[in-house]
């Protein structure tokens, strides 16, 4: 179906061309109109045709490594789908399909090629749009991706959280209590050998002061340590939560499908009884 220019003008992706592009872009595309889950295109298709939204609801996913169907993109009235690999001309790399009665513009790259071709300064006008939109895609994956806590933890410490755990690393470990039970044992056993020349004798003074200041030094750091292992602690559980809203979202959509498909076998049913109620109505005159 012909398209009409002032149609077009309601389109951002074609918001900055003038009259006289919009007139020439209008006599190269048509409308199509999908019914609902009617597939507009599938993973793998020649990408031979872009869509621009005018109404209705399309769903564009695809399939990541684990084989599971990732929701790329819902796109709203004047946005579009499919450009990338229309403007490549390569193989589509998601599958769209109509919720609900859609209407779109339908874009060839040959469309593309006549429009530039008689209005050169049309495809800077389209592509300054089409950026926005990649932009927007990029940062769609750069949420969705899975992130590892330990890089996010490590990303968030600072030098000085690092000495913390660090430090409290070394004191909770059986080296610190050997080597420090050592020291302990060596300068009590060199002050008491000494006896009156030692520089700390019994009850050793100047080792209590020391242990002190020991204590009082590394109690607080070890609470540093305490707090850093609270914040990763939180990191993680959000982390974890951003997942668990992943994995009800799969299921939800895999039951969504499951329904669908029950409906569908119900109406296959449904018509199969039907013919063979008329079959037999007819086998009887």
């Amino acid at each position: 179906m012909a398209c009409e220019a002032e149609e077009l003008r309601q389109i951002p992706l074609f918001a900055l061309l003038d009259d006289e592009e919009i007139a020439v872009l209008a006599a190269q595309v048509e409308i199509r109109k999908f019914a609902p889950r009617q597939r507009i295109y599938k993973l793998g298709e020649p990408g031979k045709h872009a869509y621009v939204m005018m109404s209705g609801i399309v769903r564009v996913t695809t399939v990541d490594q684990d084989h599971q169907e990732v929701l790329v993109d819902e796109p709203r009235d004047g946005e579009f789908f499919g450009f990338a690999s229309m403007l490549e001309d390569t193989p589509h790399q998601t599958t769209a399909l109509a919720m609900e009665e859609t209407t779109c513009v339908e874009v060839s790259r040959d469309d593309i090629v006549a429009l530039v071709q008689q209005k050169p300064m049309a495809g800077m006008d389209m592509l300054t749009v089409v950026s926005r939109q990649f932009h927007a895609s990029q940062q769609l994956v750069r949420l969705r991706a899975s992130r590892n806590s330990n890089d996010v933890i490590e990303e968030e410490m600072s030098f000085g959280d690092r000495i913390a755990d660090s430090v409290a690393r070394f004191g909770g470990s059986w080296t610190f209590i050997i080597l420090f039970g050592a020291v302990l044992l060596a300068y009590t056993a060199v002050n008491v050998i000494l006896r009156g020349r030692a520089w700390d004798p019994y009850p050793f003074i100047l080792l209590n002061l020391f242990l002190s200041m020991l204590a009082a030094i590394q109690a607080p750091v070890i609470m540093m340590s305490q707090n850093r292992q609270d914040t990763k602690d939180r990191v993680r559980g959000e982390l974890d939560y951003d997942v668990n809203l992943r994995a009800e979202a799969e299921i939800q959509t895999l039951s969504s499908k499951l329904n669908l498909l029950n409906e569908k076998i119900g109406d296959v049913d449904d018509l199969l009884r039907e013919q063979l109620k008329m079959s037999g109505d007819s086998n009887r005159v």
